[in-house]
């Protein structure tokens, strides 16, 4: 069965280089519950199947290469800013998790999400951006672990590396769930840099939910199969 996928870059940084590759595959071009072998197949640290839209919602599923996510927030933000390149401009993107609101604000695309909603992360603060730089993954080989240290207190501004085996992700470029979930923890907005560069955006708008957002750029398409 041979299967589209378009690929789509995450939260790049400013000239729309790195981020994080996302899959995007059509739910009506695959088998139900042939979903978690082609995530697997494909590699990518989440591939999500999206349903038809309607009535400026849409409903997707999100698969890592070893499970399926109730939430994520680069296969959101991602999603989101490529249905708008199709024309297809959403309000809502249906999630196993729940309703999550989506905002254009020109290149920037935002998600709404609540903390409780991502994955258990073990959250460390490292004493520097060297410290950070220096970890292994390697070293990682279970559970789901987010390192950190600010570079900017005042402003928020930190540098972040995520390991995450217990997900099939050795080394995850941009993590919108963990983002969320820290940025509930530190009870203030951050603006993080992931990985070899990845930007990610947060806000926190309430209690527990928070508001992610970062550029997305067109990479490419191939079939499957």
């Amino acid at each position: 069965m041979s299967v589209k996928v378009d690929v789509v870059r995450v939260f790049t940084d400013e000239s729309g280089s790195l981020g994080n590759e996302l899959g995007i595959v059509r739910a009506a071009d695959v088998r139900r519950d042939d979903e978690q072998r082609i995530a697997a197949e494909l590699g990518f640290s989440e591939t999500v199947f999206i349903e038809e839209p309607a009535g400026g919602r849409i409903a997707l599923r999100i698969y890592t290469p070893a499970v399926e996510m109730p939430f994520a927030g680069h296969p959101s933000v991602g999603t989101s800013w490529w249905l708008k390149e199709q024309g297809i401009e959403v309000d809502v993107l249906d999630l196993a998790a729940g309703a999550v609101p989506v905002r254009y604000d020109g290149d920037l695309t935002w998600i709404t999400g609540h903390a409780e909603w991502a994955p258990a992360f073990e959250f460390l603060e490292l004493a520097s951006e060297a410290d950070v730089a220096a970890l292994d993954p390697a070293t990682v080989t279970q559970g789901a672990h987010y390192r950190y240290a600010f570079t900017d207190q005042h402003a928020g501004a930190l540098r972040s590396r995520m390991f995450a085996p217990a997900m099939g992700i050795a080394e995850d470029q941009a993590t919108g769930a963990a983002a969320v979930a820290l940025t509930a923890l530190l009870r203030r907005d951050l603006d993080i840099t992931q990985g070899l560069g990845s930007r990610v955006r947060t806000t926190l708008v309430g209690p527990g939910l928070v508001e992610i957002g970062g550029r997305t750029v067109w990479d490419r398409e191939f079939i499957l199969g």
